[in-house]
């Protein structure tokens, strides 16, 4: 641990997890409601409150958003904070049903601003009739904030015992990704860049709880994760290390946008480490795969998903990807900040 707090350390990567290790998860001495409740030191998109003699488990998850800029090609910090609260209630296995939202807004923000920014985040909870049902509003005084952030905590329900986790992959199991990757951080950084495409790169940004409700209703899923900071390099390698399984991914099978790659390449960047913010990671058993996949590809948002990868037993903790040109490289998690504020 360093003396101070640097950008790397909210990024999604290794020196995130260094710090949650070293310091978050050891200042808390109860981290979970009850022994049948999943809690902070599992490091999942959100945390379960177990009731007894009760036959549904809430789960509950909370995000603080800093984007910049705060409106984007395909959304703004409104839809980004509540699309991204609901993803992370129903990767859980959940039914989102309610949204809590903190607004901290600095002076002289514009009011018509502000309302575009409400307007999206209802909208987006509309989507899935997910409630905005509680809050809280600060204004902090000019120059003590960059215009606005947005903190928002989801609140969804599941039978007991249905939980998905990100740490439950079994060898053998099929990876899919529910879209392209990368368009999230790549359309955010695009914007900042001025860099231009023949046609509009946009975030992916999306509330996807219909694409994982088409997923588990095929009965397949073990493991689950939406891959935001860090990209899907991240997501893959939580899912390796919690499940003690090694992932073999086909890069030819990873959905991405020519868009994407292009700029990617422009800019040094590996798409598999950028930010999405409307797909998902699903772990799915072998013999249901096909199967879930067109079933996801019905979808809203899930008509680019593809079998990327599977499972396997040997060199567990790795994620290896099998290249075009047919070598292998390992794919670690990003070290720290690739693309600063996308989420």
């Amino acid at each position: 641990m360093t003396n101070v707090i640097k950008l790397a350390h909210g990024a999604g990567g290794s020196i995130m997890d260094e710090l949650l290790s070293d310091l978050v998860l050891k200042s808390f001495s109860k981290r979970t409601v009850s022994n049948e409740s999943i809690g902070l030191d599992s490091l999942d998109d959100g945390a379960t409150i177990s009731l007894k003699d009760c036959d549904i488990e809430i789960v509950v998850s909370t995000d603080g958003h800093t984007v910049d800029p705060i409106f984007f090609p395909g959304g703004d910090i409104g839809r980004l904070a509540t699309a991204g609260t609901i993803n992370d209630v129903a990767v859980m296995g959940a039914r989102p049903i309610a949204i809590a939202s903190a607004l901290i807004i600095e002076e002289g923000f514009p009011v018509s601003d502000l309302k575009k920014i409400l307007q999206s985040m209802d909208e987006t909870a509309r989507e899935v009739d997910v409630a905005i049902i509680t809050g809280d509003t600060k204004v902090m005084p000019k120059g003590s904030i960059d215009k606005i952030t947005v903190t928002t905590t989801g609140i969804g329900i599941v039978p007991k015992g249905s939980v998905i986790t990100d740490s439950n992959l079994k060898p053998g199991d099929k990876i899919i990704a529910t879209g392209t990757i990368g368009d999230h951080g790549i359309a955010l950084m695009s914007f900042r860049e001025g860099i231009e495409f023949e046609t509009e790169l946009k975030s992916d940004c999306a509330p996807i709880y219909e694409v994982i409700q088409s997923a588990l209703a095929i009965g397949g899923v073990t493991c689950m994760k939406d891959p935001t900071r860090g990209g899907i390099s991240s997501a893959l390698n939580d899912f390796a290390h919690k499940s003690h399984v090694s992932i073999w991914i086909e890069e030819e099978k990873i959905p991405r946008r020519p868009e994407v790659l292009a700029a990617s390449d422009m800019l040094g960047l590996d798409p598999l480490d950028i930010a999405c913010e409307g797909i998902a990671l699903i772990g799915v058993a072998s013999e249901k795969a096909e199967q879930t996949l067109e079933h996801i590809q019905k979808t809203r948002y899930g008509e680019d998903a593809a079998i990327i990868g599977e499972a396997k037993v040997d060199n567990p903790g790795y994620v290896i990807l099998e290249t075009y040109v047919g070598g292998q490289r390992i794919i670690e998690k990003p070290v720290g900040e690739l693309i600063p504020r996308v989420c």
